[in-house]
């Protein structure tokens, strides 16, 4: 394997490894902060050595054995309590392969959970919690963050510092809240498992258009979510969100890993599993008796196109209504840029393109590569090619995926040809 192949080869190890090594981290030493570094110390002597004695059979179980011998020599030369650095030492064993994948699936895995809690605890302010959050879990850099915050970088640079810097200041527990103390943090744990999911259903930036393993980790975070909050609705709302969504993830990209859109999508492969799980979490949300929230409301959008048979049967009439309420219950830029996508689908093209000219002066969106990809769309079904192919190259120099900007400027050759 090539250099330049075992880098990459490595950076994909990092996205998928990183979130359980710094939660588990994060159990030994109760610092965050302190936890990503030793997180990073072991990415940096992988960087060194992998490319000369290769890849070991379990990368993972590499990496945090050398972070928690990292963490010991750390607490020598800090000449930390003997006490405490005893408790560290018992709980340091190595890692064989075989631990490490039973681990896997149990205590790292609730350890990614308490991070979460951990992450989003009230001592912090909600896009400081969520910001935080995806750094650690998704592996997001400052830049990936602040595109989704639709926020300058420096802005969420800042963020993330203060916000680790609080926490261990703080003294902040590692651990799931019960009662009302869980219930302050719900609001903001569901956000970010939201926000992994969707950094994992459409990257933002990098060769691959999914992150599957993303995706799934976000899905079985959502369902511990629930089953520990059984009466939150929108535990609920969420779960059957991503049980739905997940359920389409085989049929996003094609053989080559190029992007497949929904409309395109081969509705045979969906996996019906999936969403059968996902209108049963809907319908657990409903029967709790309160108003959907956004999770539950977006949904109930995807169980509309999870019921179509194909494009032509979907119902873009409630789909828009649903859309309505959803802006209604969560106001922003992109929920109205969505609504419109429904309403042209519903109503005809120059409906959608009415609210999408509207949003052309909105500021958060100005770099928003969406924006002028549907806009290009719309376009395109009005005939006003020209136009439109100004939109998707426009869309193509924005986007920081590539698997996008392929696309995109596809899309741009195709109104060359229309021409």
């Amino acid at each position: 394997m090539s250099i330049s192949n075992t880098g990459r080869t490595i950076d994909a190890i990092w996205r998928i490894e990183s979130p359980k090594l710094i939660a588990g981290l994060t159990r030994m030493v109760r610092d965050v902060g302190l936890a990503e570094d030793l997180a990073q110390d072991a990415l940096v002597i992988a960087l060194e050595r992998w490319p000369e004695t290769g890849i070991p059979d379990n990368p993972g179980a590499w990496l945090m054995t050398t972070a928690k011998r990292r963490a010991i020599d750390l607490l020598r030369r800090n000449k930390l309590r003997d006490r405490k650095y005893e408790e560290l030492t018992r709980s340091a064993e190595w890692y064989t392969e075989e631990d490490m994948d039973r681990q896997l699936d149990g205590e790292i895995g609730d350890d990614l959970l308490r991070l979460i809690f951990m992450t989003c605890h009230p001592v912090l302010s909600q896009d400081a919690r969520v910001a935080l959050t995806l750094r650690l879990l998704c592996g997001l850099t400052t830049d990936e963050i602040a595109r989704s915050f639709l926020a300058a970088e420096a802005t969420i640079a800042q963020r993330i510092v203060r916000a680790k810097r609080t926490l261990s200041a703080k003294k902040v527990p590692f651990e799931v809240p019960v009662g009302e103390e869980l219930k302050e943090r719900m609001a903001a744990v569901l956000e970010v498992i939201y926000l992994m999911f969707n950094e994992g259903y459409s990257a933002t930036a990098g060769e691959n258009w999914v992150r599957p393993l993303l995706c799934q980790e976000a899905l079985r975070l959502g369902r511990m979510l629930a089953e520990i909050a059984p009466a939150e609705p929108e535990a609920h709302g969420l779960v059957a969100l991503l049980e739905i969504q997940s359920s389409r993830l085989k049929t996003r990209v094609g053989p080559d890993g190029e992007p497949i859109l929904l409309m395109d999508q081969n509705r045979a492969k969906w996996d019906q599993l999936l969403i059968r799980r996902g209108l049963a979490a809907l319908d657990r949300c409903q029967q709790l008796g309160k108003p959907y929230g956004p999770y539950a409301l977006q949904a109930a959008i995807a169980a509309c196109h999870a019921k179509a048979m194909s494009p032509g049967e979907t119902d873009w009439v409630r789909i828009a209504a649903l859309y309505e309420a959803l802006s209604r219950a969560m106001p922003s830029p992109i929920v109205e840029l969505n609504r419109a996508v429904a309403i042209a689908m519903a109503f005809g093209p120059d409906f959608g393109l009415q609210i999408v000219d509207e949003l052309n002066n909105e500021p958060s969106l100005s770099t928003y590569h969406l924006l002028p990809s549907v806009r290009g769309d719309l376009l395109y079904k009005l005939d006003r090619f020209e136009e439109a192919r100004l939109e998707f190259e426009r869309a193509a120099s924005l986007t920081r995926n590539n698997r996008e900007r392929e696309l995109l400027l596809a899309r741009a050759s195709e109104c060359m040809d229309k021409k």
